[in-house]
């Protein structure tokens, strides 16, 4: 079975930058694609960014478009989110995940990660 396990979420204060990231095993990492999903109390599990196994293609949410940048790293297995200009807004539990082709539907991912608590103060 695939794991995926986040890490590098933390407190920074608006406008701040954070990096989180993606350790996947179990799996042959460089064949699938990638992305970030985002929760927070109350709402639906929003995409946040997608990246194809060739890191060549890339699909951002337009609330995240310009600041966020997702990379791979398929030698080390990793996943990256870059979140420059950070707003209270995306406060959230992130989610990593898996799946056969970039998509913005949950339910087109295979595995997800326990996810990483980001909190962005004002």
């Amino acid at each position: 079975q695939v794991q995926l396990v986040e890490s590098g979420g933390g407190l920074v204060q608006a406008g701040g930058s954070l990096r989180i990231s993606c350790a996947a095993s179990g799996g042959t990492f460089s064949l699938y694609a990638m992305g970030w999903f985002r929760q927070t109390p109350g709402k639906e599990r929003e995409f946040v960014a997608a990246i194809r196994w060739s890191g060549s293609s890339k699909m951002y949410a337009d609330s995240v478009k310009g600041r966020f940048t997702i990379s791979r790293d398929n030698g080390k297995n990793m996943v990256y989110l870059q979140m420059n200009s950070l707003k209270p807004e995306d406060t959230a539990v992130y989610y990593c995940v898996r799946g056969g082709t970039m998509a913005t539907i949950t339910s087109a991912w295979d595995s997800w990660g326990q996810g990483t608590q980001v909190t962005v103060s004002s």
